[in-house]
């Protein structure tokens, strides 16, 4: 059985073709700069690359350059689209409604049409997404998979903000979390290596890359996450700020700055690259401060520093914990950043050892030291093969899949 996992961004379309159950990946790519003068194709198959540079002018143009590429004699690795069985969609917020992956149809779509005020940058390219295989595929199944599903067991106490309790019935505004494909998928995976069940874990999970977010996981289940109503609020991103308090904002306000301004600043100017004041990127911080840059090594402290609380705070919130995990393209490759954030943590039981930390880069290893109380681990981002499994399971049982 084929499955098509796609995750659709406002500038890019990501694509993933596995043969399923085995999880074996025919093709995958990406296009980017989506829009732009000059968009681009990599499609990467049977150990070859071919890329394409054209304009794209949007996602539904996007995945129809991808579905071409797919199918031709050259570099695709299908005959016909007949050969997709299902397709698979990372969508991002499915609010109170979806806390699992399911079946797509026309009251599904209307529900994520509907969420897209709560994530605009997100589920309006997650529908074009939807919407291009419906046209050029209708036969093929179609699953979506909600980054917010897997934090739809945080407990009433830790999702809901101490505002008027009118104000989320009527507006819905609550914790909801995101990047939870991922969070579920390390977790599980930590079991695993680990020899537990995947509900018989305790685990601080540090998604870490351009958007960062951390998840306390008990017994398999996300019970407290950093992000919150939007995908702002949590610890220090590449452009994004993070916990501040809300009357900075009304300062602001009071000094001329409008609202389109303030979303401006808290969203794209903010985080590392507020701080340093020249790169959201830590490759490019990392070099600035060992040349000296002052501001580039507090940007870099500031982040290390509020992961580093989250984490022990979530390790008080979860009473025991078995294992904390990194992931995503800071969390895999920042070898000096995860030795920062684990130092001084012995009293919650986390030892990095130094020379297993130092060997690890974009690849799955332990990193804590033999007698580390709290195993600490790097695992590779896998949402793609996420979703290919829950689309392949919930296409054959039409069943949902409980991401509880």
């Amino acid at each position: 059985m084929k499955v098509l996992v796609i995750n659709a961004g406002s500038s890019s379309v990501k694509y993933h073709l596995y043969n399923m159950p085995q999880a074996e990946v025919l093709a995958h790519g990406v296009v980017e700069r989506i829009g732009e003068e000059s968009s681009n194709l990599s499609h990467f198959f049977n150990g070859k690359t071919h890329t394409v540079q054209r304009k794209v002018e949007d996602v539904g143009e996007g995945m129809e350059l991808i579905l071409d590429t797919l199918v031709r004699t050259d570099v695709g690795v299908i005959q016909d689209f007949s050969e997709i069985n299902a397709v698979g969609h990372r969508v991002v917020h499915g609010g109170e409604e979806f806390t699992y992956s399911v079946n797509i149809d026309e009251k599904v779509i209307a529900s994520i049409e509907k969420y897209a005020d709560l994530a605009p940058l997100h589920n309006p390219p997650n529908l074009a997404g939807i919407r291009a295989i419906g046209r050029r595929l209708p036969d093929a199944k179609q699953v979506a998979c909600f980054d917010t599903a897997f934090h739809s067991t945080i407990p009433k106490a830790a999702y809901m903000y101490a505002l008027p309790y009118e104000l989320y019935e009527k507006y819905g505004i609550r914790r909801y979390g995101f990047h939870g494909i991922s969070h579920r998928y390390v977790a599980r995976r930590a079991a695993s290596i680990m020899g537990r069940g995947k509900y018989n874990i305790n685990a601080v999970t540090c998604h870490l890359g351009n958007g960062c977010s951390i998840t306390a996981v008990k017994q398999g289940r996300s019970i407290d996450t950093s992000m919150g109503f939007t995908p702002l609020e949590g610890v220090p991103m590449g452009t994004r700020s993070g916990d501040l308090d809300p009357s900075i904002l009304f300062y602001l306000g009071d000094k001329g700055y409008d609202v389109k301004a303030l979303k401006e600043l808290c969203n794209k100017k903010s985080g590392l690259l507020g701080i340093s004041g020249v790169s959201n990127d830590v490759r490019n911080l990392v070099e600035l401060s060992d040349q000296g840059d002052p501001r580039a090594q507090l940007a870099i402290d500031i982040f290390c520093y509020r992961i580093k609380k989250y984490i022990g705070v979530y390790c008080a919130v979860l009473d025991t914990v078995n294992a904390v995990v990194f992931t995503g393209g800071i969390g895999e490759n920042a070898v000096f950043l995860r030795q920062q954030i684990c130092t001084g943590l012995n009293q919650v039981g986390i030892q990095l050892d130094e020379e297993k930390n130092k060997m690890v880069v974009a690849k799955e290893a332990e990193i804590s030291t033999d007698g580390s109380r709290v195993k600490v681990f790097v695992i590779p981002a896998n949402e793609q093969v996420a979703i290919a499994n829950d689309t392949y399971e919930l296409t054959r049982c039409e069943q949902p899949i409980v991401s509880k």
